[in-house]
């Protein structure tokens, strides 16, 4: 597929002038998800590298993106081909990153994605941000498949605002991260809603054992996977029907993907759908090491245990904060929480949960929840409310940034 085919199916408008040599870029930084679709369209019909900004950026990460904006291109005068649409992603460390994708990255994912789920056209309910890759994916698919795509905000779904789904033969399906599904969960009229779609993609955090336990016995198609921004989303998924068998895995391999894990359970990637570099770099490692943990079985099923870098070692003991968190939000007292390690002199690290201070959790309550489906080292030591919680919880995860905040609140 060429970009202005792309372009075409994303019915951009026919009068687009394309942007000469394609050097001054496109910057996407829309709340509205109509005036984010159609500003994308146009800008795929342009020659011009197209970014993906999330709005809620502050001052900080703008500043990151001009500076980015100002790196050298490897080759400034050759024409953009490959790699013009830059999709926003970040580590722990929380410096902003874009991975370098387009028309044949995005076509690739949608197209083992399709096989592997038997889909032959995708209808998608959106509730995840258009500018992450979750959620410009879900689009993607739709519109690659000749499906429809219906976008919703999350405060409205978990408000109650759920729409009548119209029948057809290939069902709706919908992405979820885990604390979403977590919350839909404890509404009735939410399950019976989801009990209607064919597939509920589950990935981007933790979602514990028993939570998937209880949307199998409410009668919920799950899929939980694996993916990210590096791989234009998932190149791991569990098929509904091995999830209602039992399987609590992130699945299989998808076709277009090829997946390893090392001696050291560290993931690598590579595939048709694998990134061109970051920003402004067109070149990658390939395969590339994705900086998580897992393991496959003999029946090619991933199960990823977190990233390699969030890992907190307390007394000698490895503790993955993404299984902690998952704990705490079980007991109900939580809407979101984020787990860290900070240093310590007797032990090398402690486990430290930080929350937003809007809440008002029973600490007694929690503390006594834990004490007996959690080892004591991996039990936080200590609870901090954050007055300024990060207001984009579908983002990924700064835990340095949270560690340095929840040190301070910390300190005598």
């Amino acid at each position: 597929m060429e970009r202005a085919e792309l372009a075409a199916k994303l019915g951009a408008s026919p009068a687009k002038t394309p942007n000469a040599n394609g050097q001054t870029p496109n910057l996407i930084c829309e709340t509205d998800p109509q005036k984010f679709m159609a500003a994308f369209a146009d800008a795929v019909a342009g020659d011009a590298e197209v970014f993906l900004c999330d709005p809620q950026w502050g001052a900080t990460e703008r500043a990151q993106v001009a500076a980015l904006l100002k790196s050298k291109i490897e080759n400034p005068k050759s024409k953009i081909s490959q790699g013009w649409l830059m999709i926003p992603t970040g580590g722990s460390s929380g410096a902003i990153k874009f991975a370098r994708h387009d028309q044949d990255t995005i076509t690739a994912a949608v197209s083992g994605f399709t096989k592997h789920f038997g889909l032959a056209r995708v209808n998608a309910i959106g509730v995840l941000p258009l500018h992450h890759v979750s959620g410009l994916m879900a689009w993607m698919r739709c519109t690659l498949t000749g499906g429809e795509y219906r976008h919703l905000t999350w405060r409205g779904l978990e408000g109650g605002e759920m729409p009548k789904l119209g029948t057809n033969t290939e069902g709706w399906v919908i992405s979820l991260v885990g604390a979403q599904l977590y919350r839909l969960l404890l509404q009735p009229a939410a399950v019976e809603w989801l009990r209607c779609f064919r597939v509920i993609f589950v990935g981007g955090s933790p979602v514990s054992t028993e939570t998937m336990d209880r949307a199998a016995s409410l009668g919920l198609r799950l899929s939980p996977g694996y993916g990210m921004t590096e791989t234009a989303a998932m190149v791991a998924g569990l098929r509904p029907e091995e999830f209602a068998a039992g399987a609590r895995d992130n699945g299989p391999v998808l076709p277009h993907a090829a997946v390893t894990v090392g001696q050291d359970s560290s993931i690598t990637v590579t595939g048709g759908s694998l990134f061109r570099g970051y920003y402004p770099h067109e070149t990658r490692q390939d395969p590339f090491e994705t900086g998580d943990l897992g393991r496959l079985d003999a029946r090619g099923h991933l199960t990823v245990f977190g990233r390699r870098d969030e890992i907190i070692i307390s007394g000698g003991e490895k503790i993955q904060p993404g299984e902690v968190e998952a704990r705490l939000l079980m007991t109900g007292e939580f809407q979101e929480v984020i787990v860290v390690g900070l240093p310590d002199p007797h032990w090398g690290q402690i486990v430290v949960a930080a929350y937003s201070a809007a809440t008002q959790p029973d600490l007694a309550k929690v503390r006594k929840a834990l004490a007996g489906v959690l080892a004591s080292y991996k039990q936080p030591k200590h609870f901090v409310p954050l007055g300024d919680w990060p207001a984009n919880s579908l983002a990924k995860i700064r835990r340095r940034e949270m560690a340095r905040r929840v040190a301070e609140q910390l300190k005598p």
